[in-house]
């Protein structure tokens, strides 16, 4: 059964820990109702927003599963207001040593799915009026930092791409999309590929709190990308 709620409704992917959950536990705070997309539900050990969110199986492999995920936040919310596409991989290979079945894991996961996402939500974000769509990018899609990045960067590019497509088709009916490009978090994915300690690279809380902004703001105050970093860079 249908139950339309007059709280905003965010989509979440990768909800279950790092930013994904860093995000929802923000969201939460500040009023949203929560649909969380996770690989495996059972494994959720901390459900922000409590009982009233949703927390769906969703992988962003099967080229099913978003359209499952939306369909079943629709049934429970009745509106879609936001989405957040933070599910992503990383595989450290050069472009020399990455084959296509690394690039194709690549564009699934971090461009196709997102992509899908986004199309099954499409009417429901449109109805809103002000729709939003949160990239979780990476600096990676605005340079490329070391040859071991590289591959990951191919996609990150692409995801950065993706979003300014998504601002341009959804402009005129108040959809506004936003790529938040972080360098390194400290998360399960990062920790691998730096010796920097956690404490000294950004927080992902502090990723969350930058998302709940931009949410915030309204249709005429548009902020397409926002680069975060923890080191001094020439540019970001």
């Amino acid at each position: 059964m249908t139950t339309t709620t007059t709280r905003r409704v965010a989509l979440i992917s990768g909800a279950n820990r790092g930013i994904g959950l860093a995000v929802a536990l923000k969201l939460a705070e500040s009023g949203w109702s929560l649909s969380l997309g996770v690989r495996d539900p059972a494994k959720l050990t901390q459900v922000p927003g409590g009982a009233d969110t949703l927390v769906h199986r969703f992988d962003a492999t099967d080229p099913a599963s978003e359209k499952a995920w939306t369909e079943a936040t629709a049934e429970r919310f009745g509106r879609i207001d936001a989405v957040i596409a933070n599910a992503g991989i990383m595989i450290p290979k050069t472009v020399i040593e990455a084959d296509d079945s690394d690039i194709d894991a690549l564009m699934q996961v971090n461009v196709k799915s997102p992509m899908r996402l986004v199309q099954a939500a499409w009417p429901l974000l449109t109805a809103s009026g002000k729709g939003r769509v949160i990239t979780i990018a990476s600096l990676s899609g605005k340079r490329v930092k070391s040859a071991k990045s590289g591959t990951y960067a191919i996609s990150k590019f692409a995801a950065m791409a993706l979003t300014h497509s998504i601002r341009q088709a959804g402009w005129d009916q108040g959809i506004r999309a936003t790529a938040i490009c972080p360098g390194y978090v400290a998360t399960d994915m990062s920790a691998p590929l730096t010796d920097r300690p956690p404490e000294d690279i950004t927080q992902p809380e502090d990723i969350a709190r930058i998302v709940a902004f931009v949410l915030d703001l309204p249709n005429t105050s548009s902020i397409t990308e926002v680069p975060i970093n923890s080191t001094l860079e020439e540019m970001f």
